[in-house]
C-alpha cells in the first residue's frame, strides 16, 4: 500500500491507542492465571492478535463482549489435559516472542514457536542459553526460529543478560510466577528498559500473580510467600493508552497543529512517556491537563536526548528534531540494531531523502535539523515506526510525500493514518495490487 501525504496544519482532539505493550502482558498474565479476565480498551494491531492467537493456541478461551476482551483460563495442569495447539506464532512481534516462549516452557508437552517477517533474523540464542538451565529441553535454528521448547521448566537461580532486550527477563518473571518459584532469584547483568520491567511488575500484580522483590534492577527475588493465582477468580483489566504510538501524535501537534491527545496517563510505568521530556527540551507549545495533552505548532530548538531505555522513540524523536534548528543530540543507538529494520541506518537513509543529514557517532545519532523538509517518496522498510515517522515529517515538508509499504504501520497502529485524516491531514491512501 501507498500512502501520500500532503502538507497540512493539524487541528482537533484524538484518542490514543491502546498500549500493545499493555495489552500483550494482559494476555501472558490471563494465560498464567486461573479464572476469568476482563480486559477493557483491548488494542487490535497485528501484534495484539499475535497475543491473543497465541493464548487461544495454548488453551485459552477468549471472546469480544461490548468491545471488551473476556478470557477463560484454566489451570496450566488442566490445560494439558486438553486437546491444543502444538505450535504458536508470534506474527512479527518481538515482544511476544521473548514473552511467550518462557511461559510456552511451563507445559510437558513439545511445543514450537515460530513467527514471521524480520522476528526470522532476530538473534533467539539467548533461550539456547538460559532454558537447559532450568531443565528445558530446547532445539533451535542456529539461534534462530523456529523453536522447540519442552518444558516443564523448574525455577532456578540464575543470571541473565539483560543487554539485548528486557522482554527475555518479562518472560522469565511470567514463567517464575507461574510455576510458584520460591527462594529463588533472578539475577540480570546489565538491564536495558527498565521502565518495561515495571509494567511487567505492575501488570502482575494487578492480576493477582506473585510478584518478586525487585532489587534495584539486578535481582529479582521470589520469596517464600505464596502464590495469589489459586485465590484469584476473575480480574478486570483496562489497557492504558499508548505512549509508543501517542509520541507520534504528539510530535505531530508540535510540528503542524493545533491538537489535543487524549487517553496517555502522564504517570504511567511505560518508558515512551519520556517524550514529554523531549518535548518540553524542544521548547514545544505544550499544556498538560490530567490526561489531556495539548500541542501547538510553535519554533523548535534543538535538543539532547538519552533513549538507551526508550528506543523506540528514536522515530518520532528525530522527526521531531528534522523541525528543530540546530544539531540534536539522541543517544542509545547500540539499542537499534535488532529492530523491525536497522533503525539507525533506515531513519539516516530515509530522512535523507527528505533532506535531513543524520549523522551516526557510536551510539550517538546527530540529527541536524532546520524545519525545511522536501516531499519526496520514502519507503517503511516494513518497520510499522519508520512509516510512521515518515508521515509525521512529511505533515510539514514542501510538496508531497508519498511512503510505500505504508501498511507496517498495522503492527502497532492501524488506525494511524484514519487518526491523521481525523485531525484534518490531507492523506490519501492507494492499495496496490499485484498483478
Amino acid at each position: 500500500m501507498q500512502v501520500s501525504i500532503q502538507p497540512t496544519l493539524l487541528h482537533g482532539t484524538i484518542q490514543a491507542p491502546a498500549s500493545k505493550s499493555s495489552m500483550q502482558r494482559a494476555c501472558a498474565a490471563a494465560l498464567v492465571s486461573k479464572g476469568k479476565t476482563i480486559i477493557k480498551n483491548p488494542g487490535h494491531s497485528n501484534d495484539d492478535r499475535a497475543a491473543l492467537g497465541i493464548i487461544k493456541a495454548l488453551g485459552c478461551e477468549w471472546s469480544m463482549v461490548n468491545g471488551e476482551v473476556e478470557v477463560v483460563s484454566r489451570q496450566l495442569s488442566d490445560i494439558g489435559q486438553q486437546s491444543w495447539d502444538a505450535e504458536i506464532n508470534c506474527g512479527e512481534s518481538g515482544l511476544s516472542i521473548r514473552m511467550f516462549t518462557p511461559i510456552v516452557a511451563l507445559f510437558s508437552k513439545t511445543i514450537t514457536v515460530n513467527g514471521s517477517g524480520s522476528l526470522a533474523t532476530r538473534p533467539m540464542d539467548f533461550f539456547d542459553k538460559v532454558l537447559p538451565q532450568l531443565d528445558v529441553e530446547i532445539i533451535s535454528n542456529n539461534g534462530k526460529l523456529p523453536l522447540k521448547i519442552k518444558g516443564p521448566v523448574k525455577p532456578k537461580n540464575i543470571e541473565v543478560d539483560g543487554s539485548l532486550s528486557s522482554q527475555f527477563l518479562t518472560g522469565l518473571l511470567f514463567a517464575y510466577a507461574a510455576a510458584d518459584a520460591t527462594d529463588v532469584t533472578i539475577r540480570v547483568n546489565n538491564l536495558q528498559s527498565k521502565p518495561y520491567i515495571d509494567l511487567t511488575l505492575k501488570v502482575m500484580r494487578d492480576f493477582g500473580l506473585k510478584v518478586p522483590e525487585n532489587r534495584n534492577y539486578e535481582e529479582f527475588y521470589f520469596g517464600h510467600r505464596s502464590s495469589a493465582i489459586s485465590h484469584r477468580s476473575s480480574v478486570t483489566y483496562t489497557v492504558e493508552g499508548d505512549w509508543s504510538g501517542g509520541a507520534f501524535l504528539l510530535v505531530a501537534g508540535a510540528v503542524a497543529g493545533n491538537i489535543v491527545v487524549k487517553g496517555l496517563d502522564v504517570h504511567s510505568t511505560q518508558a515512551d512517556r519520556k517524550i514529554i521530556e523531549a518535548l518540553k527540551d524542544a521548547n514545544a507549545k505544550m499544556q498538560i491537563v490530567e490526561n489531556e495533552i495539548r500541542l501547538d505548532k510553535s519554533e523548535l530548538n534543538a535538543f539532547d536526548f538519552d533513549a538507551t531505555d526508550c528506543p523506540d522513540l528514536f522515530p518520532p524523536l528525530v522527526a521531531l528534531a528534522s523541525y528543530c534548528n540546530g544539531t540534536t543530540t539522541i543517544k542509545g543507538v547500540q539499542r537499534l540494531t535488532h529492530k523491525e529494520s536497522n533503525r539507525g541506518l533506515t531513519l539516516q537513509e530515509e530522512f535523507a531523502k527528505f533532506g535531513v543529514e543524520i549523522e551516526l557517532q557510536d551510539d550517538i545519532m546527530l540529527v541536524k535539523g532546520n524545519g525545511k523538509l522536501k516531499g519526496t517518496t520514502v519507503h517503511s522498510r516494513h518497520d510499522h515506526r519508520i512509516a510512521m515517522a515518515c508521515a509525521v515529517a512529511a505533515l510539514q515538508a514542501n510538496g508531497e510525500t508519498i511512503i510505500e509499504e505504508a501498511e507496517a504501520v498495522n503492527k502497532s497502529y492501524p488506525d494511524f493514518y484514519e487518526h491523521l485524516k481525523l485531525l484534518g491531514a490531507s492523506v490519501k491512501t492507494n492499495q496496490l495490487i499485484n498483478q
